[in-house]
């Protein structure tokens, strides 16, 4: 653990066993993963739902036990001093924990009592977190009566009533409209400001790059990559790309061998009907790519010229993009 991590993980794994009718079942869910995240941090699990992002998140929170590896928390073994990480740290879980027949302003006392508050600090506290997170115009109205927006909001609040120094937000934004959803990221950025590390899990590409200062691509229990977003566009993704789709995998294939010779090219990745070509100065060679096509009778239905974004490093690094491989998880587990 250097001197900035708040947490530090070596080789963790999780393994669930389930009895079937014939032999029993071990599913390896957290594949003997290592990171570590810095004070006032904002550090990002990212993968497609299965890829084991909440259940490290829940073993960090000491929720679930790992089935080997070590965890340390603010120094702090995980096994060991379990109590003393939970005083330290928040927990916003997927679905939220409102009381809805409550008041927000009642939720948040209800939470700073569980914390051992006197009623005096728990009003005082309640106060300074809907002035702080902007909740006035529905604090006083019961939960039951709030947007998606609104609960989420209110459930970054209750997790944060203790000052706590590290904040654990699963899926923080999953299901709201882009406006909630943005208000949501405004709200994390300032708690982060004001001093709090946070840690979070998402599927959200574009969540994870306008939000962390660094993430970990999750993917089948094991991490695949781990920098800032940025370093790892340009790392992984070296130039710009042009994405191609034909009326049929033949078509493909024919640009494929066409195109794979090319100068200009200095990857390409078929997908489905589609390829994604690797090149520098790509508004220059994208005319050239589709000269060179129609000169050898392969007619292109679409054709994109885009800079690279994190679901691209998905798809280079794991063969797949993000959706698709979220509905290969739903298939899975239907």
């Amino acid at each position: 653990m250097n001197n900035n991590s708040v947490i530090s993980v070596e080789h963790l794994k999780k393994v669930y066993s389930s009895n079937g009718k014939r032999k029993s079942k071990s599913v390896e869910a957290v594949s003997g993963i290592d990171f570590s995240v810095n004070e006032n941090e904002i550090f990002g699990l990212l993968g497609p739902n299965g890829a084991g992002k909440t259940t490290t998140m829940r073993i960090l929170c000491t929720l679930i036990s790992p089935s080997s590896g070590n965890v340390s928390i603010l120094n702090y073994n995980l096994l060991e001093y379990q109590n003393e990480i939970r005083n330290n740290i928040g927990y916003v879980s997927q679905k939220g924990g409102l009381e809805l027949r409550s008041t927000g302003k009642e939720n948040l006392i209800l939470q700073a009592r569980l914390y051992g508050m006197s009623i005096r600090d728990s009003e005082k506290h309640a106060d300074e977190l809907i002035d702080m997170l902007d909740l006035k115009s529905f604090a006083y109205r019961k939960a039951k009566t709030y947007s998606g927006g609104q609960k989420r909001l209110f459930d970054l609040a209750t997790g944060i009533i203790h000052k706590p120094k590290i904040l654990f937000l699963d899926e923080p934004t999953t299901g709201l409209d882009p406006q909630s959803r943005s208000h949501v990221w405004n709200e994390v950025k300032k708690l982060n400001s004001n001093g709090t590390t946070i840690i979070l899990t998402t599927h959200y590409l574009e969540e994870a790059d306008a939000l962390c200062h660094r993430v970990a691509i999750i993917n089948l229990g094991k991490i695949v990559a781990l920098d800032n977003p940025a370093q790892l566009k340009r790392d992984i993704i070296a130039g710009d790309i042009i994405t191609l789709t034909f009326e049929n995998k033949n078509a493909q294939q024919s640009a494929l061998e066409i195109l794979s010779g090319q100068l200009f090219t200095k990857e390409i990745q078929p997908v489905d009907t589609m390829l994604h070509l690797y090149v520098d100065e790509g508004d220059r060679t994208l005319p050239v790519v589709m000269s060179l096509l129609h000169k050898n009778n392969l007619y292109i239905q679409t054709a994109s010229l885009s800079r690279p974004t994190l679901d691209d490093v998905f798809l280079k690094l794991t063969g797949r993009k993000l959706i698709e491989s979220e509905t290969i998880h739903k298939k899975d587990v239907q």
